[in-house]
């Protein structure tokens, strides 16, 4: 369009049907020869107005929904693109854009949503582009055209516009670290899977989610998902699915499978691109075991001995942290039984003593401990990959399961309670935490070798295979600083003399800590521990003052 010998670009709105048109100068032509027909909107009389609608009217045709030009385009004609999809997170690729007329000059180059990308011309009929990873970050739909060289008032030398379409990203493969309960006799009954592992696809994913799969020699099962999130899966494994007709114990293999990630559609005009894709079959995968009717599983007695543990509550009845077997050890769980919740809550299983990647601890873990609310739960364990450079022997954990945080964006994370920057519990185990009721104080007992104990290493073991309890005991408490400013974090021993026992008892009892941690009770019968302050309640149980906590 032109207005007074300036060639103008010109807008086209489709507004209830007639085109609304708005306009700037474009390039310089020769004014001479030129004749005014349209005018900017916000500069006409109604008269003008009136008459640069009706001209638009007569003029639509040339409006188009590629370009935003009003002439219709005067250069190459394209027809392909190749590929025409790509998935968002691509690296950076090459395009190819074919036009049928041979079109393209030695001077044409490409564009992407009307801007320039470096462009290579091959001949009259191929030119190609590289499109960086920068334009391909999102899905959504990108335009591309060709631009030859123009020569003035009726030549914008622009192409026909075809559609890019930029589709969800590769979805990632999915890794499987633990099972629980990964044994259960033939015909048993049927039960809840808990797969823990990384980047599972929750059910909304377009692709329809993470799948759990059950092989069994030459037969695959999925198995029906009851909750799921991107670290772990909880699906149920029918009795059904429990066969064993060997007097030997077979193993299930049990897999977590991504899906691809739905291809984008090809677009009119365009060669079909690489489908979303990504997605697969965990590698490896992880052994259930499948007892012979009737048989007693290998760990059988070590679960008899865990069954007798106490579990721990928060006080509204909803958390339940409790000790179970998982494969070769014991490890900590905690149950959300969405009691109280009136909905929206989904029934789940956490694993508790599990390191940073997710995987379960490599020793046994014991004696959960709870704060009020079921946020943290602290727990003695000999694992040692739950916190880095934790010391050998059983040790005291803290768990912040963020149940209840205010903050989205909080992380499950493990800290080491049983640490002193003074060195006093160097050489010893700590077991039986307390958790005060807001979670930030911890007391525990601390065992060292007793110096009146003369036994054998055969004769320190106790009926259950871990370490006894005999020694020198002491009871710290640790100020986690959780919920506190300008806190430090300290461990704080209160027992004013350590008691020296050659007690072999394989459940001793430990440190009952106060909701508000400023008293703490312990049966003294064959400790010995001796505190500054303290009450007696009986003759095997006293209380004792911890210290002026806040």
């Amino acid at each position: 369009m032109k207005w007074f010998g300036a060639v103008l670009r010109v807008t086209c709105l489709r507004v209830t049907g007639i085109p609304v048109i708005t306009a700037r100068r474009f390039r310089t032509a020769n004014a001479s020869s030129a004749r005014a027909f349209c005018a900017p909107v916000g500069f006409m009389k109604p008269s003008a107005l009136a008459f640069a609608l009706l001209a638009a009217i007569f003029a639509v045709a040339g409006c188009n929904d590629y370009g935003n030009t009003f002439q219709n385009p005067t250069g190459a004609a394209i027809s392909f693109l190749a590929p025409s999809t790509a998935g968002a997170g691509s690296g950076d690729m090459t395009l190819t854009v074919t036009s049928p007329t041979a079109g393209f000059v030695a001077k044409t180059v490409v564009q992407w949503n009307s801007k320039t990308i470096p462009t290579t011309f091959v001949n009259n009929t191929t030119v190609t582009a590289t499109v960086s990873a920068s334009l391909l970050t999102k899905p959504g739909t990108a335009f591309v055209n060709t631009l030859n060289p123009f020569s003035g008032a009726g030549n914008n030398g622009l192409s026909n516009t075809l559609t890019f379409i930029i589709g969800p990203a590769p979805n990632p493969v999915p890794a499987v670290t633990s099972l629980s309960p990964n044994t259960a006799a033939a015909g048993s009954a049927s039960f809840t899977l808990t797969v823990n592992g990384s980047s599972f696809l929750p059910t909304s994913d377009p692709s329809g989610g993470s799948q759990v799969r059950w092989n069994l020699g030459p037969t695959q099962s999925t198995l029906p998902i009851v909750s799921l999130s991107s670290s772990q899966i909880q699906a149920t494994v029918a009795t059904t699915l429990l066969v064993n007709a060997t007097a030997q114990p077979v193993s299930a293999l049990v897999t977590v499978y991504n899906p691809p990630a739905p291809p984008a559609p090809t677009p009119t005009g365009g060669v079909p691109g690489p489908p979303g894709g990504g997605g697969g079959t965990s590698p490896g995968g992880l052994p259930f075991t499948i007892t012979p009717t009737g048989a007693t599983p290998a760990s059988a007695s070590r679960t008899a001995t865990v069954a007798e543990e106490t579990p721990a509550v928060s006080i509204d009845g909803r958390y339940v942290a409790y000790t179970a077997v998982q494969g070769d050890h014991s490890q900590v769980f905690v149950r959300d039984t969405c009691e109280g919740v009136s909905s929206g809550c989904q029934q789940r299983t956490l694993l508790l003593s599990a390191a940073e990647d997710g995987s379960a601890g490599n020793d046994d873990s014991r004696a959960p401990s709870m704060s009020s609310d079921g946020r943290y739960i602290a727990f003695s364990s000999a694992a040692t990959n739950l916190a880095a450079s934790a010391p050998a022997g059983r040790q005291v954990y803290l768990r912040d399961t963020c149940f209840g945080a205010s903050s989205p964006s909080c992380t499950p994370s493990t800290q080491l309670v049983s640490t002193d920057a003074d060195g006093a519990l160097v050489g010893a185990e700590a077991i039986l935490p307390s958790v005060s009721a807001s979670g930030r104080f911890i007391a525990f007992l601390a065992v060292t070798p007793s110096h009146a104990s003369s036994k054998s290493a055969a004769q320190a073991k106790s009926a259950t295979g871990t370490s006894n309890n005999s020694g020198y005991r002491q009871v710290f408490i640790r100020d986690t600083c959780t919920g506190a400013t300008s806190c430090t974090p300290k461990t704080t021993r209160i027992s004013l003399q350590p008691g020296d026992t050659s007690a072999t008892e394989a459940k001793p009892a430990g440190p009952a800590l106060s909701a508000n941690s400023t008293r703490v009770a312990l049966p003294g019968a064959n400790a010995a521990t001796l505190f500054t302050h303290s009450v007696a309640v009986d003759d095997r149980v006293f209380l004792a003052l911890t210290s002026a906590h806040p």
